[in-house]
């Protein structure tokens, strides 16, 4: 490592890892010309004191790792990874990479290439990021592997990021890069993602989570042993080889838990899940996941409703396993997962493993869905924000299996419908859809499906999509091809709404002004001419009225134009707009803010000082703090919709916000006036409502206040933490 020059250890011993993993399947002469070239481009960049080239350079090297190690791709990708940078800045060639390290080195290279064009002109993580993904996942998944390795990395390192970084990273974390790890079966990536992003937006949860998991460790792990024991018995007895150990929950999921259940920690029953993992030949593996399954239903009462069989129809991504929900010792229900080796690894780095195990069955359905993502990128006429809502749609969904009239099986995402289906078999099928049947019932296209469902699909020659289509498919290959075709039928309706005007306006011997028309249009309140011509083909707008009112607007328009030409130069007058537009990437919120209608979030109520975003309703802009307990879903399903916000640079003598404190303690005397008391004194702290429960000693109370800032709120937070008999002091909303 001379020849680098590079001090830190950690760093050196990453870059030996690497070594050692090319030497692997590549010769000797490939990697040390790789290496060669990569020590003569840092050591330029040391000789150029080129700080930021060369922790680049380092970070590229951890993504490296993180390939390896936890997705499990090969050499080209690692030397592609390696050598991005130096093609960036031209130290080297795309064709030079080419003739010495192969195709598909140099494909993945043109990838990330355009993944930072894209990166380079971002507007906003909810729309460009989401394009150059897809862009990117039409060329080569591997790609997008790097790209959550890269996101994995950073979120490691969050520690030595500033705030507005780490909040930044946290937020693309879990509104994009968690959601396609998901979609990519790389489940442990998810999770840590998950994590991550709560630690830093909101370490106070992750704090106490952290700390009941520790606490609540050694009677966890008695209890997993006490499950476990007499399975490894019976085990034993079969023959069978195999591996047992317990998995906790990743925080992020608990958190989850206890808000959708609205629980105490204590109430959480399914903390953890128990792991069987059987060393299996192939032709063996589901017969004795079986196997195995029986002996631990037969030792404990299971759950049939909480079955998950992923053997006999494996998820889009491969993803093999055998859950069952069991009673285990002490009336609780604990979780088993059965699977093999070869699924583990599959299950571990998800569609990654296709590129070891030729014969993953997700293969064929990941081929699928990168079509359909071609498809929605081929749309060119559709606009940012539709592709946003297509692409989401496909990353969290749950699958359903259901059965053509042949037997078939087709996989759908949870809450498909008859439509959905039409449109998985083809275009002309969907396009022509009036009703399916549906295990031998008549039902309408809307009809959602469930698993095990056998479809038929009923046709009309006479039908055609329509608008209202788009409110019930979840597809994104229905939503896309519906979409296109409206289009094309719009555009022939446009075609004939224009012949039909030309002609009765020729009849009338008019000649058209374009540019008067346009006005004409724009002051009947059309958005776009398109809307305008609909209008006229599906005679909402009579022809003749139109022409009526263009030739008023024409006669009106010629009278202003005479007598401006009358009005004397001198009496002339430039008035200068009173609106002037300003263009910016976020809204500033200010009290004064005027000309944009907006209104603080009631679920989290945001004050000075809170981080922030903007979504747009139909009620005018809602303002939402970054942790409010809406956020996810709102970023997830109305991405489009949400704006950067940020505070005005000070705040507002007469500014005001309320917020709501939850106060724990011991019920002791006087203890409620002492924390009134420290309100009272609190200089710009009112006191608006104060609810107050007691019971065993302790009391529970809410009390909301009215302040200006953040920083008045954590002041008066710790004071009131200091009182005597206090527990603890947290903030609802």
């Amino acid at each position: 490592m001379k020849e680098i020059n590079i001090n830190n250890q950690d760093i050196s011993l990453l870059y030996k890892k690497l070594y050692m993993f090319l030497r692997e399947s590549w010769s000797i002469q490939k990697v040390d010309s790789l290496r060669n070239k990569l020590s003569k481009y840092i050591q330029l960049l040391i000789d150029e004191s080129d700080t930021d080239g060369l922790n680049k350079m380092l970070d590229e090297i951890k993504t490296s790792a993180v390939i390896i190690d936890e997705i499990g791709l090969k050499q080209p990708t690692i030397c592609a990874i390696l050598l991005f940078n130096p093609v960036l800045n031209n130290y080297l060639s795309v064709d030079d990479i080419t003739k010495e390290f192969g195709d598909e080195v140099k494909t993945i290279i043109v990838g990330l290439k355009r993944i930072n064009e894209f990166s380079e002109n971002k507007k906003a993580i909810e729309s460009e990021n989401y394009i150059k993904l897809l862009l990117s996942i039409a060329e080569d998944i591997r790609v997008v592997f790097i790209m959550l390795a890269q996101q994995l990395h950073y979120m490691r390192e969050g520690k030595s990021l500033s705030q507005a970084e780490r909040l930044k990273i946290s937020v693309e974390s879990i509104y994009l890069y968690a959601p396609l790890a998901h979609r990519m079966g790389l489940y442990n990536i998810k999770s840590e993602l998950e994590d991550l992003s709560l630690k830093y937006t909101d370490r106070e949860t992750y704090d106490f989570i952290a700390r009941k998991l520790n606490e609540t460790k050694r009677s966890r792990d008695k209890y997993i042993n006490d499950f476990i024991l007499p399975v490894q018995n019976r085990l034993d007895s079969t023959g069978l080889d195999y591996d047992i150990k317990g998995r906790t929950k990743s925080i992020h999921s608990i958190n989850n838990k206890l808000k959708k259940q609205k629980v105490e920690f204590e109430s959480i029953y399914d903390l953890f899940a128990i792991r069987i993992i059987l060393d299996s030949p192939f032709e063996l593996e589901k017969a004795h996941c079986w196997q195995v399954y029986s002996i631990i239903t037969d030792m404990y009462q299971p759950n049939p409703k909480r079955l998950k069989d992923w053997l006999s129809i494996p998820k889009s991504n491969g993803y093999e396993s055998l859950h069952i929900t069991v009673m285990g010792p002490d009336s609780k229900w604990v979780e088993v997962q059965i699977r093999t080796k070869r699924m583990d690894e599959i299950a571990e780095r998800g569609l990654a493993a296709h590129w070891k195990y030729k014969g993953v069955k997700g293969e064929s359905t990941l081929d699928n869905w990168l079509t359909s993502l071609r498809e929605t990128i081929d749309d060119n006429e559709s606009n940012i924000t539709e592709k946003l809502g297509d692409f989401k749609l496909d990353l969290y969904d749950e699958e359903i299996f259901v059965f053509t009239p042949k037997g078939e099986l087709k996989k759908l995402p949870k809450g498909a419908t008859v439509l959905d289906f039409a449109f998985s078999i083809h275009t002309k099928l969907g396009s022509t859809c009036v009703s399916g049947k549906v295990n031998g019932r008549n039902v309408p296209i809307k009809h959602v499906l469930k698993s095990g469902d056998q479809v038929e699909i009923h046709t009309s020659s006479h039908q055609s999509p329509k608008q209202d289509w788009l409110s019930f498919v979840v597809t994104s290959k229905a939503r896309t091809k519906i979409r296109q075709l409206l289009k094309e039928e719009a555009g022939k309706q446009v075609d004939i709404a224009k012949e039909m005007l030309s002609r009765r306006m020729k009849n009338r011997k008019i000649d058209v002004d374009d540019a008067q028309l346009m006005q004409l249009i724009k002051k009947l309140r059309y958005k776009t001419v398109t809307d305008f011509y609909i209008d006229i083909s599906s005679e909402k707008l009579d022809v003749n009225w139109v022409i009526d009112q263009y030739l008023e607007f024409v006669s009106r328009d010629y009278s202003q134009r005479d007598l401006m030409a009358a009005t004397s130069a001198d009496k002339f007058v430039v008035k200068q707009s009173s609106h002037e537009v300003q263009s910016s990437d976020e809204l500033i919120i200010d009290q004064n803010l005027t000309g944009v209608e907006y209104k603080l979030a009631k679920c989290c109520n945001p004050i000075y000082g809170d981080q922030i975003f903007g979504f747009v309703s139909t009620q005018g802009i809602k303002i939402h703090r970054i942790n409010c307990p809406n956020a996810h879903d709102l970023f997830s399903r109305f991405g489009y919709r949400v704006i950067k916000a940020r505070w005005s640079g000070k705040v507002s003598g007469s500014s005001s916000y309320i917020s709501t404190l939850r106060i724990i303690g011991n019920d002791q005397i006087n203890i409620v006036a002492n924390l009134m008391s420290i309100i009272s004194k609190e200089d710009g702290v009112q006191l608006r409502s104060i609810s107050i429960d007691s019971n065993d000693g302790l009391f529970q109370g809410n009390i909301s206040v009215l302040l200006s800032s953040t920083s008045m709120l954590e002041q008066l937070i710790k004071k009131l933490k200091a009182v005597k008999g206090v527990k603890s002091v947290s903030r609802l909303n």
